[in-house]
């Protein structure tokens, strides 16, 4: 009988480790995307000031962010052209290009998308968790009520108590892991969809270049 206990004790503390740690993921990703948000920000007043290509390459050196790694991406393809036969017809250059700047922009997407994984997991599954420490402590008083022959509430306060503890804790660590989620998630859609625009302001910048230099 003494180790039926343990097992409500573990469930506590398994959540106590699982609110720590979407503590730790939500943290951390606020962080990251208020850094990279500012870095964006500056990084799109330069751009909006360049009115060419040759713009873009003096200032690439001092410039951090997701639409930073973007541009440089669609400015090494650019570079590579340099390398490739005459033949290539202009159109499948565009769409060289194009791929270049899409592709590092979905790489930009895969690495705001870590962690949420972890928030969705622990906000699916902690209710249910808490609802285990719940069971198992409402067996534990049944128990206790056998054991002893009494329902007094001495026998069965402890074990219930632990019971109701562990719902209340697997829902407080629920609750924040899916608000963040859900934050989080809206916020890599808004990025996603401002990376897209700037490939295609990037294209555009690329065609006007093309056309002043001609």
């Amino acid at each position: 009988m003494d180790a039926v206990p343990d097992i409500v004790d573990a469930v506590l503390i398994f959540l106590v480790i699982l609110s720590v740690i979407i503590w730790s993921v939500g943290i951390s990703k606020y962080l990251a995307f208020y850094r990279n948000s500012r870095f964006d920000r500056e990084f799109l007043g330069v751009f909006s000031k360049a009115r060419d290509i040759q713009d873009l390459l003096a200032v690439m050196s001092s410039t951090k962010g997701r639409l930073a790694r973007v541009c440089q991406a669609g400015l090494d393809e650019l570079v590579s052209w340099q390398y490739l036969a005459n033949s290539v017809a202009p159109d499948d250059k565009r769409e060289m290009l194009m791929h270049s700047l899409k592709q590092q922009a979905h790489a930009e997407q895969t690495r705001m998308e870590n962690g949420l994984s972890i928030l969705a997991s622990v906000g699916s599954t902690a209710p249910f968790i808490g609802l285990f420490g719940t069971v198992w402590g409402i067996m534990n008083a049944l128990k206790s009520i056998t054991a002893m022959g009494s329902a007094s509430l001495d026998v069965v306060a402890g074990p219930i108590g632990e019971a109701l503890i562990a719902t209340a804790i697997g829902i407080a660590t629920a609750v924040p892991a899916v608000l963040a989620y859900n934050y989080f998630l809206r916020k890599v859609r808004l990025s996603a969809a401002t990376m897209d625009n700037f490939a295609s302001a990037f294209h555009l910048l690329v065609l006007k270049s093309r056309i002043k230099h001609d």
